[in-house]
């Protein structure tokens, strides 16, 4: 990890390439704060192997005001703010947190768990205090596939309450899935349930073999591969974004069905309504993306559990900005193997999270990639 930052060209190669001023060396694009680790379920994925009562160190009320005060230090457009857990529902003073967030000038969200703590009158008490979205985990399609990955009976009947609840309020509804080996027989199903909803986004988080999920199996490179097409091919007619978790080459599966678009005549697609409905290029663990965990740690994010520092005694934004670590993670010329080689490096950059869980060395390739760059590494990708 000896080189630190990110080499000027490549910089340039990001900002060029989707045609707007972005630099994340200087703010991330998402802050997700688990704001506790209490949960009711105990999902089979879960990468924070979440606990049934809430710890009692988690940070206090005025300690996430401080919190909320440094994401807002980050500059005039500052990272969304997301409160997750473990079920963030299981916080008292989870309306002041979102009103102290709002107030302060941030876009708040909310990751609530499919339990029944999530009541309608909850959810209005959180929009009445400026929530702007609600991000909701649907990992089946039926009933009986959602409940069996979460262990829980009931689990998909609580998450369709929470989801009648947040469409009857009027807030932006975003539906989180988890790919792996146990839901991929399910996706084309759970695509069309996704698409009779009113939905902002759908949220595909790939399979990080880390925490309860560490004993699951991932799907292949070349499964992903299809996955990602698939992904494309219903990005072409979907009303709501696509975006992918830990599984950043769908950027470059972005690029390459484009230019086979247009290499026959077909029309390209709207590049400012791609925009609009995904963030403005591939955020990835430390790159665009910060974690805060329930006892203040500052990690690259959640499936990456490196911690950097603390919100109790340093400042968010300079470890963000200097921490040699999150230096390093977005520096696409400190990759190794053939994400090192990648003409992608820097649109993509492969998951940090899945190389470390797999081999302890977070610059390693992707296993997840089925992408072969060869021996010498092609020109940056100028442009989408």
């Amino acid at each position: 990890m000896a080189v630190m930052g990110g080499s000027a060209p490549a910089r340039h190669a990001v900002a060029v390439a989707q045609g707007i001023a972005v630099d994340f060396n200087q703010a991330p694009f998402l802050v997700i704060w688990e704001v506790t680790r209490a949960c009711a379920l105990a999902c089979m994925h879960c990468r924070a192997d979440a606990i049934p009562h809430r710890h009692p160190d988690e940070l206090t009320t005025e300690q996430g005001f401080r919190l909320i005060d440094q994401v807002r230090v980050f500059g005039s457009r500052p990272p969304l703010l997301v409160l997750t857990g473990g079920d963030p529902m299981r916080r008292p003073d989870l309306a002041e947190l979102v009103r102290y967030g709002t107030e302060a000038g941030l876009t708040v969200a909310l990751t609530p768990s499919g339990t029944a703590a999530a009541t309608p009158a909850r959810l209005a008490e959180l929009k009445a205090a400026g929530l702007s979205r609600v991000a909701v985990s649907l990992d089946g399609p039926t009933p009986e596939t959602h409940d069996a990955f979460r262990r829980v009976r009931g689990s998909y009947a609580w998450t369709m309450r929470i989801i009648d609840a947040t469409i009857a309020m009027g807030l932006p509804l975003q539906i989180n899935s988890t790919i792996g080996r146990m839901t991929l027989p399910s996706l084309e199903q759970m695509a069309r349930r996704v698409s009779e909803l009113p939905v902002t986004l759908w949220a595909l988080f790939f399979l990080i073999q880390t925490g309860r999920g560490a004993s699951l199996e991932q799907i292949t490179a070349e499964e992903c591969e299809r996955v990602l097409n698939d992904l494309y091919d219903l990005s072409l007619t979907s009303p709501f974004g696509i975006k992918t978790t830990e599984a950043p080459h769908y950027q470059r599966v972005v690029w390459q069905r484009t230019q086979q678009r247009l290499a026959q005549g077909l029309p390209s697609v709207n590049v400012e309504r791609r925009r609009q409905l995904r963030a403005p290029r591939s955020v990835t663990d430390g790159n665009g993306f910060v974690f805060v965990d329930h006892l203040g740690a500052i990690c690259p994010s959640g499936f990456l559990p490196v911690r950097c520092g603390n919100v109790r005694t340093d400042s968010l934004v300079e470890v963000y900005r200097t921490s040699p670590f999150f230096q390093t993670l977005r520096n696409p010329d400190a990759l190794e193997g053939k994400c090192g080689r990648c003409g992608f490096r820097a649109i993509c950059g492969g998951s940090r999270s899945r190389a470390f869980a797999a081999t302890g060395n977070a610059l390693a390739s992707d296993a997840l990639c089925a992408y072969d760059p060869g021996e010498v590494a092609e020109p940056l990708v100028a442009e989408l």
